[in-house]
């Protein structure tokens, strides 16, 4: 199957057929942070609420489940600070939980983001603190687990790390169990730059990891996006046993998460079927009984995934906080969702040649699962801007 894009005629390949299977990996904790599907008839334009297709939102939740992958919710890929205002966010939190308990446990299924996005005036460490209680209590009587976001107001508010620690440290004692802590670099969102009471990263990293130390037993994991392998690999080294590291890097995921990283990652959202049969090959290795098996099974997790980076690395390319319209448009190539429409009108963040190269190498990885139903709506896009 051919059609004609920006930069000319591309051939498709044969579909993969990746399987459905809802066990989750064995030798990772795993999570895919979900997108929100807006209602394509709402009024979803800059600074209007958020108008969200919940049937399309949990169905994709759905999808994410039955491939044995735990979901992220409320995170930045659901437009946290970028148009998901806290009404919506607030549901949200409920749905997916309430949608998680027809899998399994929602605690283990589903942990959603606490932040302090509903009081974006705050400005004294007492209010913010506050703030983030009242969202974490909101996501524990749903019943999901915590992830605490990195929060715009402390950024601005904090003097140094010793204020971090003093919000952090009274959050602890709000939680019922234990949480994720969340490390967003800048090129996420350019409002947390010095997070963690430094602009150095090594002095950044220091703050965090005393924080961490001091209160282990309440830390779950830490999940960290600032696309730096080396830094996750000293930083995953020093943590606390029995705290995890769930990378957050969608440009070195495949061998972080190969040599021992857990992961919360953006990209898994868009690449689901391809991560979870590498995980199915990452586990046969670490359990096989022979340097042989392990080898192989090895050279297939490499083999999946590999085509997946050069996706995710143009997806998350600068400006990299708008990754979400790539995640949203191969959701709806792939039939997830009946229009690609977003919340705050961001499916026009992202030119059309993007799209296109977006296209090329969603196929190129074998996550076209419809190639004709993708090329029809490929085509309707292209149409709808003149091409």
């Amino acid at each position: 199957m051919r059609i004609d894009l920006p930069g000319g005629a591309y051939t498709l390949r044969e579909p993969v057929a990746w399987p459905v299977e809802a066990a989750p990996a064995a030798s990772r904790v795993v999570y895919a942070a979900a997108h929100v599907v807006a209602d394509p008839l709402g009024d979803n334009t800059p600074g209007s609420p958020a108008a969200v297709d919940w049937e399309a939102t949990l169905r994709f939740r759905r999808h994410l489940w039955s491939h044995g992958l735990r979901v992220a919710d409320a995170m930045d890929t659901a437009q946290r600070n970028m148009g998901l205002d806290w009404a919506a966010t607030r549901e949200l939190i409920t749905r997916s939980a309430q949608e998680a308990r027809a899998f399994g446990d929602p605690a283990a299924l589903v942990s959603c983001g606490a932040g302090t996005d509903h009081a974006p005036g705050a400005g004294d460490l007492n209010t913010i603190t506050a703030a983030y209680a009242e969202q974490i209590e909101t996501v524990q009587a749903a019943g999901a687990g915590v992830i605490v976001m990195a929060s715009r107001q402390l950024a601005r508010a904090a003097t140094g790390p010793r204020d971090y620690h003093q919000v952090y440290g009274k959050l602890f004692g709000v939680a019922e169990r234990p949480v994720i802590l969340h490390w967003l670099g800048e090129m996420f969102d350019p409002q947390l730059a010095g997070y963690w009471g430094s602009r150095d990263v090594a002095e950044a990293t220091e703050s965090f990891l005393e924080l961490v130390h001091a209160h282990a037993p309440m830390v779950d994991g830490v999940k960290v996006s600032l696309l730096d392998e080396e830094h996750e690999v000293r930083l995953r080294a020093a943590l606390p046993e029995g705290v995890r590291l769930y990378t957050g890097d969608d440009f070195n995921y495949p061998s972080l998460i190969r040599t021992g990283s857990h992961a919360l990652l953006g990209i898994f959202d868009a690449i689901a079927p391809a991560a979870a049969e590498a995980l199915r090959a990452l586990d046969a290795a670490e359990s096989a009984s022979g340097e042989e098996d392990r080898a192989r099974h090895l050279a297939r997790y490499d083999e999946i995934l590999a085509p997946t980076v050069p996706l995710s690395r143009t997806i998350f390319e600068a400006p990299t906080y708008h990754y979400k319209t790539g995640i949203v448009f191969l959701a709806w190539l792939n039939g997830h969702q009946d229009a690609f429409a977003m919340v705050n009108g961001a499916q026009s963040a992202r030119s059309l040649t993007h799209l296109a190269k977006v296209f090329r190498l969603a196929d190129q990885a074998g996550l076209l699962a419809d190639p004709e139903l993708a090329v029809h709506r490929m085509r309707a896009l292209l149409a709808v801007n003149g091409l």
